[in-house]
């Protein structure tokens, strides 16, 4: 049970109410629409890393669920192992994302994303060879679009940590 009490929405401006509409009035959503400006801003820069930018998306997905895994975020693992199938992350893939180190399902890339990935979550910053490794393989705009994709997931699996968000059906997790 969430920790504190969804924002009751009938209250909320229109703008809120629209954005909560194209995403399903998802908890997470309810949510932040306590905040109706970090909201939407929150909502344009989660777009832009989902639907902009030249980041192959099953990479941006990978990295993404990998991201709710070490920040154990069971609703953020759930809503992207979901969005990354979407993309073309397979069963398989998603399967051996809490041991990707010992798969052999990941490309070359992918595992370079992988441990930029996980250093990122983990460390103050990513190792010199780390980054070198993922940088050898990215244009500097991807490489960018990954590390921004991490950070905010990371700022997104701690919101749903924080305040206990409640899981919903899978089709209705965003």
């Amino acid at each position: 049970m969430a920790r504190i009490e969804y924002c009751d929405t009938s209250k909320s401006n229109e703008r809120t109410k629209e954005i909560l509409a194209k995403n399903r009035s998802a908890n997470i959503f309810r949510m932040m629409a306590h905040s109706p400006s970090y909201f939407e801003q929150y909502c344009r820069l989660g777009g832009a890393i989902r639907h902009r930018g030249e980041l192959d998306p099953v990479v941006r997905e990978l990295a993404i669920t990998r991201t709710g895994i070490l920040c154990e975020a069971p609703y953020e693992i759930a809503a992207h192992k979901r969005i990354g199938k979407n993309v073309g992350v397979t069963d398989e893939q998603n399967a051996a994302l809490e041991n990707w180190e010992s798969a052999t399902c990941f490309n070359e890339i992918q595992r370079a994303a992988l441990a930029f990935t996980d250093e990122i979550v983990r460390l103050r910053r990513p190792s010199d060879a780390t980054f070198n490794a993922i940088a050898a393989k990215l244009t500097p705009a991807a490489l960018v679009e990954l590390q921004l994709s991490v950070g905010f997931y990371i700022m997104t699996s701690k919101f749903l940590e924080t305040f206990d968000i409640d899981m919903q059906p899978v089709e209705q997790v965003v």
